[in-house]
């Protein structure tokens, strides 16, 4: 379990910093090429020549640096990070819950509820997986090509049944730890800057 921990947090921080390097400087680009272009135009204006050249050089080296495909790459990036970050919120639970009902049930009750509710997102995480692995097989069959990068779609749409299969495991994790130890994974409030936790309200409302 440590393997596939520490695979899924590195998976995902590197999905995260590719995409966010991609789109700086696809965006840098884009700014870069505008600037320069009035760089060109003025210099023209003043007569200064070696401006010009210079602005015009660059602008040309700006130009053929092709990011056209940048945005459809960073689409997918986003889709394989959402579909694994999802996986890991099960596993460290942040995802967000009603929980109200379950929070107020104590002993047998809040046993067959919690049950429940995680029996019902195994479920659905599994129906996904299983229809996602089946339209990734047709999309496979199909041989169909992205418009941009000309990738393989079915490597895109394979986020859908990996990701939704690992999301249904940490479920699984999550009702066994449950039916074992009675313990529900939370994350940890403390650690996110502007949250108090549950100890601190109530030691203030008692001062």
């Amino acid at each position: 379990m440590r393997f596939l921990d520490r695979f899924e947090e590195i998976l995902i921080i590197v999905l995260m910093a590719a995409a966010t390097l991609l789109i700086f400087v696809a965006v840098t680009q884009r700014y870069a090429l505008d600037i320069t272009a009035d760089v060109v135009r003025a210099s023209r204006g003043w007569g200064i020549e070696w401006i010009s050249n210079a602005s015009r050089s660059f602008y040309s080296t700006l130009r053929g640096l092709n990011l056209v495909w940048a945005q459809e790459l960073c689409i997918y990036l986003f889709v394989w990070m959402a579909k694994f970050g999802a996986a890991y919120g099960v596993r460290i639970g942040i995802h967000v819950g009603v929980d109200i009902l379950s929070e107020r049930l104590e002993g047998r009750a809040k046993t067959i509820v919690t049950t429940i509710a995680m029996s019902g997102g195994i479920i659905f995480t599994a129906i996904v997986a299983w229809f996602g692995s089946d339209f990734v097989w047709h999309v496979y069959q199909n041989g169909q090509v992205s418009p941009d990068l000309e990738i393989k779609m079915w490597i895109v749409y394979l986020a859908v049944p990996l990701g939704s299969a690992l999301m249904c495991f940490r479920f699984i994790q999550a009702l066994w730890l449950f039916l074992t130890t009675g313990e529900i994974v939370h994350h940890d409030l403390s650690s996110v800057d502007g949250v108090e936790d549950e100890a601190e309200i109530a030691s203030e409302g008692k001062a």
